[in-house]
């Protein structure tokens, strides 16, 4: 009990004198070791660091959970070590509505058909940006987290250890100097001379190895940096990827729309077939034909819509594209890609920019701009 009674002692005692160093210091009363200026220049590059990588993070969760309630949330369960339960994304929940709704309405109506058609797409866009919340959490946000709540406590308790090492360095210091000026006055040796200066080399040792063990933790932000980037690509790579989806999704939509639109407007059942928007222009080209007449044409050897671009369309330059993501075609005018795999690009007048010719060997068709990585 005594002991802990000292030690609890001698530790105030030490808080006290380094808090009268520190109060001096700030007051310019006494003189203050400078750190290295190698160190000095870590420290400013470590603490840019932390408040950055802070500013990153939370704008980040603002940016993927803009529900200030659910971060919240999110931040207790991740505070309690429990798994935080599945919680549907809004683009499913407005899904989930509309096809609850077409049930209401009639899903053999119009609208109640145009609402399950909306809805289906609806959720798979919900799940595309449920699948970008998970990744962007494990290799972006949760790196950052680490290093905020890992590495930077670390390296904070080494430098407010260097920092009392600092303070202790300097009160040695002026410990020695008032010694000194008291021996002189006295003109003769003192031992409190003697002892100051051993307490002076041992405050000096201590400091250096200190201020080497918080230098060699602060070169470690370099490689913080490297982390930190690869995790920006792969979260750059998980919205590229999110976006890719959702363009994909909503072409896919207005097509549909589109079909049922045209079955609707057309009096005739048998001419309930749905032209592209893009590409009305060019089947006009062939001269006026009634609605009937089309159709009749089309049971016999209709041209595809390939066809006719390049029948009534040059072809401009051609360049070699690499493919990004795996597509299916969803008709016989498109082509089918492969990951990874180069390809022949080129584009006829008057076609969506969206869209590309593609040739593969003998095959040709239409391809997404999306889905491709033009080479020079």
């Amino acid at each position: 009990m005594d002991f802990n009674v000292k030690k609890l002692a001698s530790g105030a005692g030490v808080f006290f004198t380094r808090a009268v160093q520190f109060t001096e210091e700030k007051l310019g009363q006494a003189e203050k070791t400078e750190l290295d200026p190698h160190l000095e220049n870590l420290i400013t590059r470590a603490d840019c660091t932390k408040n950055w990588t802070e500013k990153i993070l939370r704008q980040t969760e603002v940016l993927l959970q803009p529900n200030p309630s659910a971060r919240i949330e999110e931040f207790i369960y991740d505070k309690l070590d429990k798994k935080l339960p599945s919680r549907t994304t809004n683009p499913e929940l407005l899904g989930q509505y509309m096809l609850e709704a077409a049930n209401e309405f009639g899903p053999g109506t119009p609208y109640g058909s145009t609402l399950i058609t909306v809805g289906e797409y609806q959720k798979r866009l919900g799940g595309a940006e449920r699948e970008l919340l998970q990744t962007s959490a494990a290799t972006f946000l949760t790196p950052l987290r680490n290093f905020l709540e890992g590495d930077w406590r670390t390296i904070s308790k080494e430098r407010r250890l260097l920092e009392n090492r600092r303070l202790d360095l300097d009160i040695c210091k002026a410990r020695l100097k008032k010694a000194k000026q008291a021996e002189a006055k006295a003109a003769l040796l003192s031992e409190e001379v003697d002892k100051a200066e051993h307490e002076l080399r041992v405050a000096q040792t201590e400091f250096d190895r200190q201020a080497e063990v918080t230098r060699l933790l602060l070169e470690g932000i370099g490689s913080t940096h490297l982390n930190h980037l690869r995790c920006l690509q792969d979260f750059a790579e998980a919205q590229a990827t999110y976006y890719a989806q959702c363009h994909h999704y909503m072409q896919d939509l207005q097509r549909e729309l589109n079909k049922c639109a045209n079955s609707v407007s057309t009096p005739h059942p048998t001419a309930a077939v749905c032209p592209d928007p893009d590409h009305l222009s060019s089947a006009f080209l062939s001269g006026p034909s009634s609605p009937v007449a089309t159709v009749s044409s089309s049971s016999s050897q209709k041209p595809s819509k390939l066809d006719m671009e390049q029948t009534h369309f040059p072809v401009t330059g051609s360049r070699k594209a690499k493919v990004l993501y795996d597509y299916d075609a969803h008709d016989a005018s498109e082509l089918s890609l492969l990951a990874d795999e180069l390809i022949t690009v080129y584009t006829v007048p008057g076609m969506d920019p969206d869209w590309l010719i593609g040739e593969r060997g003998n095959q040709k068709g239409k391809v997404p701009v999306t889905y491709l990585e033009l080479l020079s």
